[in-house]
């Protein structure tokens, strides 16, 4: 306004000068300074349409504000596990196999009931085996008898020293034989070698057994643990004593834990290691391979700068994100490069680039560009 006044006011002065003008007055200095005022309001004009430029510049930045929402960066704590499937084991999970080949003449149990260590399960023909172990137990008498005589003979001085060797020689070797045909028919039977519950019966009389062939499996679940398979690349992040968080979805589980074995053998095959995390049994009814996800913690930060994955963005120049600055009382979207630890969960671990009390842009920042007027919803 005041340009418009000052531009009305140099008007009126040139029609003052003009009107009061004498014909008899020096017309070339009035010319004179007519140029002169022609010049000015000519710059004059020139300062109000740049102002007026300016002006609708700065409705156009009015207009390309964005509405976004940030978060305000704080200290929090962060944690990375190694997600990896298991499966539910008993402490002792055994299958059963014969010690000796033959056939099957009974079974003694079914699925489901309980057995003791030492309980005969089934038995494999030892017709054969019993013929010689009553045959040796004979000739066993016999020598035993034979010794006796020799040995109380021998305590009267009476015969010779060779007599009473040989006589007590046959007896033990008797008492040997009689001993390993002993050994014999007891491995013809199949026992339980623990106590626990028995789970699959996989032979039937009159069936061949053979030695290293499970023909009965027996668990026992008075203590349960699960089995995971660790990828070598953790090898040296996870170990005995991690936190662990195992997750059954046939139950709706889970269930804190913590690792209590690692192997120190690397499988050639699928390069891994044999991870163990024994569980409480509880109220839990747990069954034998029921599939487990396991969470094992190998990593964490009580004080770290974590914000969502979703609004990092990649440029060649490195990862960046937009963060909301105060300029002049008005926010600005600035870009700012950062350095990422580690992720997880949908969660990233800033370790440079980012402090407590920055404003992260965490909604509305895929069309913002560096110095873009923001508007905090």
């Amino acid at each position: 306004m005041k340009l418009i006044h000052k531009l009305q006011a140099i008007a009126l002065l040139i029609f003052f000068i003009t009107s009061c003008a004498s014909p008899s007055g020096n017309v070339d200095q009035k010319k004179k300074e007519l140029e002169e005022l022609k010049k000015e309001r000519s710059a004059l004009d020139t300062k109000i349409h740049s102002l007026e430029s300016e002006l609708k510049i700065g409705d156009e930045i009015t207009d390309r504000i964005v509405s976004v929402k940030v978060t305000d960066v704080k200290k929090e704590s962060f944690s990375h596990f190694v997600e990896v499937q298991g499966r539910i084991d008993g402490e002792d999970n055994i299958g059963v196999s014969a010690q000796l080949p033959g056939v099957i003449t009974a079974i003694y149990v079914k699925e489901g009931d309980k057995v003791r260590r030492g309980e005969v399960l089934a038995i494999i023909e030892s017709s054969a085996l019993q013929q010689q172990y009553e045959s040796a137990r004979t000739q066993l008498e016999f020598a035993t008898n034979v010794y006796n005589k020799q040995k109380a003979l021998w305590d009267q001085q009476i015969g010779s020293e060779i007599q009473f060797l040989t006589a007590k020689s046959n007896m033990e070797t008797a008492e040997k034989g009689v001993a390993s045909l002993r050994e014999q028919l007891e491995m013809s039977k199949i026992k339980s070698p623990i106590n626990g519950s028995v789970e699959e019966v996989n032979l039937k009389v009159g069936q061949m057994a053979s030695p290293g062939m499970p023909a009965i499996r027996v668990v026992n679940f008075s203590s349960v643990k699960v089995i995971a398979d660790i990828a070598e690349s953790y090898a040296s992040k996870v170990r005995p004593g991690a936190k662990a968080i195992v997750s059954i979805p046939d139950l709706g589980k889970d269930i804190e834990a913590k690792v209590d074995f690692t192997s120190k053998y690397i499988n050639p095959v699928n390069r891994t290691f044999l991870t163990e995390i024994r569980l409480k049994p509880g109220d839990i009814e747990y069954r034998a391979n029921m599939i487990a996800r396991v969470r094992i913690n190998d990593y964490t930060n009580d004080d770290a700068v974590v914000i969502p994955v979703s609004v990092l963005k990649e440029t060649t120049d490195g990862t960046f994100i937009y963060v909301a600055e105060s300029v002049n009382g008005m926010y600005q979207a600035k870009r700012r490069i950062v350095e990422v630890g580690q992720t997880y969960n949908g969660n990233a671990e800033i370790t440079k680039g980012l402090k407590p009390g920055d404003k992260v842009v965490t909604a509305g920042y895929n069309s913002l560009v560096d110095g873009q007027p923001l508007k905090i919803s």
